[in-house]
C-alpha cells in the first residue's frame, strides 16, 4: 500500500467532499466547475514541525488560494505550507 507523507513543513489535507447537484433557492443548477473552492479540510497527515498545534483527524481552515492540489489514487489532496494554515476548528458545548 502506497501513502503519502508531506515533507519539511507541510500538511497534507484530505479534499474529497460531497459531490452531486447543487442548486440555489430559485432552482438554478451550480455545475462543480462553478462552485467556491472550499477553505476548510481534514488533516491526513504532517510533515515534520515542531510544536504543532495540529495533528492527523484536525478540521482546519486554510488560505484561499494556497497550497498545490494533487490526486493520489483518485482521491484529491491539498499540500500546504503550515504557515498557510489560519486556524483549527474545535468542538464546542454550548451553555
Amino acid at each position: 500500500m502506497k501513502e503519502l507523507q508531506p515533507l519539511h513543513q507541510n500538511v497534507l489535507l484530505d479534499m474529497s467532499q460531497e459531490k452531486g447537484e447543487q442548486r440555489t433557492s430559485g432552482g438554478i443548477i451550480i455545475p462543480d466547475t462553478a462552485r467556491e473552492k472550499p477553505q476548510m479540510a481534514k488533516v491526513v497527515a504532517t510533515g515534520q514541525i515542531e510544536n504543532s498545534e495540529i495533528s492527523t483527524g484536525d478540521m482546519v481552515l486554510f488560505r484561499k488560494f494556497s497550497g498545490t492540489e494533487i490526486d493520489f489514487e483518485g482521491k484529491p489532496y491539498l499540500i500546504v505550507p503550515y504557515t498557510d494554515l489560519l486556524a483549527r476548528i474545535v468542538e464546542t458545548e454550548s451553555i
